[in-house]
């Protein structure tokens, strides 16, 4: 069976619009998915990133351009500028980190919830209520969302260590059980590729 580690942001659009495409190619290949959400803002200064305001306009400029294209051949509504964007990260990594050692749910489409409910539904996904919302909609107790603090911070941490260690500079990242590494949600087909013996 492949394993894929999936270094994402729940700040990050790419992450929203790889997400349904990410889990056919994982459904199609068999593959064991590790999740594995990261302080992308804390990543950025480590490895040569910045955050967006910091950008040069030219990036920003084709960004606003690019962002919604991508929405539109990925068949995904996109609110360029949401409205509770950027916002605290944390709470629902935690939620994610908890959801995954929990199990029973769909840890996927929780994450995929939740960057819907940034990315155009204009929700705060540092909301208690908006996180509860969400896994209970993809079968998980809504008290994990308190229950999983702890170790939610502790694997969130951790999570950004070993994205440095391993190279990770961005979101989304994945890398597969032989070590190679795809960045983007326009990378998508060649993870597909590879995980096929193409490529």
């Amino acid at each position: 069976m492949a394993q894929i580690q999936y270094y994402f942001s729940m700040l990050s659009p790419f992450a929203y619009l790889a997400g349904p495409r990410f889990a056919e190619v994982a459904a199609k290949h068999g593959a064991e998915v590790v999740y594995k959400p990261f302080d992308i803002m804390a990543l950025f200064p480590r490895t040569g990133g910045a955050p967006l305001g910091q950008r040069h306009p030219s990036r920003i400029d084709y960004r606003n351009v690019d962002l919604p294209r991508q929405a539109k051949k990925a068949g995904l509504p996109l609110n360029l500028k949401p409205m509770f964007w950027p916002t605290n990260a944390a709470p629902s990594s935690y939620a994610i980190i908890a959801a995954a050692k929990a199990g029973g749910g769909n840890v996927g489409g929780l994450i995929q919830t939740l960057l819907r409910n940034c990315w155009a539904e204009e929700k705060d996904i540092a909301e208690d209520a908006v996180i509860k919302a969400a896994l209970e909609e993809n079968g998980f107790d809504a008290s994990l969302a308190d229950s999983g603090l702890l170790v939610g911070a502790e694997t969130y941490a951790a999570n950004l260590e070993e994205a440095v260690g391993a190279g990770v500079f961005g979101s989304p990242f994945w890398i597969t059980a032989e070590g190679e590494k795809f960045w983007g949600q326009d990378r998508l087909e060649d993870l597909d590729l590879h995980l096929s013996g193409k490529l």
